[in-house]
């Protein structure tokens, strides 16, 4: 659902859509929407969770294609384990972010670790999936991750910004994504203020 903004700057207040993807697990999708099918290269705007798993249970995203585009994942809260057909094997934790390129294909699953699965846990997070330029569609598939401590940071004035993917402020993500953005996890004291330079065209929040 998208409903029209009084709010000065703002164009559109988007609602997002929720799917269940079954055992309690939802995912709620911002983008594309009736009204806004993208900002900048950002096609798909999902967040997930928070959702806590009993033992037993966890997180089953089985085996799947993905085409021309790049995913970039990062998580509040709980464990995610990455595996595609190129071999790489990765889980990702609270604060880190997991770059996948499609390119001219790959398959991937994401799922529970072992552990989650056999103790219990939670999860929360959000991925984007972001449309490769014309000339990079058919690039070889490939994967990076980047831990906390390697992600650019902003902190003062009642802020704390981590720079997940592309550049902001001067500041350039070491993630790859071929593409023109920003993607940051910010989080604002009351009264804080951040501002976005017009550096990219299309914004959103």
């Amino acid at each position: 659902m998208t409903v029209q903004s009084s709010a000065a700057g703002i164009d559109q207040i988007i609602l997002p859509a929720v799917r269940d993807l079954g055992d309690s697990f939802q995912v709620r999708r911002a983008l594309p929407s009736r009204h806004r099918r993208m900002v900048g290269p950002s096609i798909f705007l999902d967040s997930f969770g928070p959702v806590a798993f009993q033992a037993g249970e966890g997180l089953d995203t089985r085996p799947h294609p993905h085409i021309g585009l790049a995913t970039v994942t990062y998580l509040i809260d709980g464990e995610i384990l990455h595996r595609d057909s190129e071999g790489y094997v990765q889980p990702i934790r609270p604060g880190e972010v997991n770059v996948m390129t499609a390119g001219r294909g790959i398959v991937h699953s994401e799922r529970s670790s072992d552990t989650t699965r056999a103790t219990g846990g939670t999860v929360f997070g959000f991925q984007s999936w972001v449309a490769l330029p014309a000339d990079q569609e058919e690039t070889a598939p490939g994967f990076q991750h980047a831990n906390t401590g390697e992600l650019p940071r902003l902190e003062g004035e009642g802020i704390d910004l981590r720079l997940i993917a592309g550049s902001l402020h001067g500041r350039t993500a070491p993630t790859r994504t071929y593409s023109d953005l920003f993607n940051a996890d910010v989080s604002l004291i009351d009264g804080a203020r951040l501002r976005i330079d017009a550096e990219h065209v299309e914004r959103a929040v």
